[in-house]
């Protein structure tokens, strides 16, 4: 019995020893990658938005996806979401409103075809010279396609302050 326990005891320990090192080159180098292209997703939300290019929008999301806030207590299709969104990318295709979305992270969970991305997004609209700008925390689950990134679920949890945004870090791309 002490015997078994002692081979079990340094297999533990050969193993524990062995995995301290989460990732090997290659793994890091894959999550580099991942981290790209979840980079360049978020880009191109944020482009659509900027040039009210709702098609474009539109294709960021899956078409199953859901739409949850935690601000609304809601929970509805994404598509639902986007019929009520279309008249704002309208309006700033038509330059009746300039509107931005930007991204920063606290949270980044990926593997090669699945993410799970927490932080906080600013929305920032001008109107009429005025303009409005929304903190809101929130997390994306997205899901890697054949056509690319897609989000499948986007919660929007809550309110945000300009203090909070400002503690989040810029994202930066990965260096290779």
């Amino acid at each position: 019995m002490n015997k078994l326990l002692v081979c079990f005891s340094s297999a533990l320990l050969v193993s524990f020893g062995n995995a301290i090192p989460c990732c090997s080159q290659e793994e890091a180098k894959d999550s580099q990658v991942v981290i790209r292209e979840l980079n360049e997703y978020w880009n191109q939300v944020s482009r659509t938005v900027r040039e009210g290019d709702f098609r474009g929008y539109s294709d960021t999301c899956h078409p199953t996806g859901v739409l949850v806030s935690g601000i609304k207590q809601t929970s509805y299709p994404l598509q639902q979401a986007l019929e009520r969104w279309k008249q704002g990318f309208d309006d700033t295709r038509a330059k009746r409103i300039k509107a931005s979305v930007d991204f920063r992270f606290s949270g980044r969970l990926h593997d090669a075809t699945t993410a799970h991305e927490t932080g906080i997004f600013r929305y920032a609209t001008t109107q009429n010279g005025k303009e409005t700008v929304e903190y809101i925390h929130f997390e994306g689950l997205l899901r890697k396609t054949p056509s690319g990134w897609k989000i499948m679920m986007e919660y929007q949890k809550s309110s945000a302050s300009e203090a909070e945004w400002n503690r989040l870090a810029p994202s930066k791309e990965p260096t290779p």
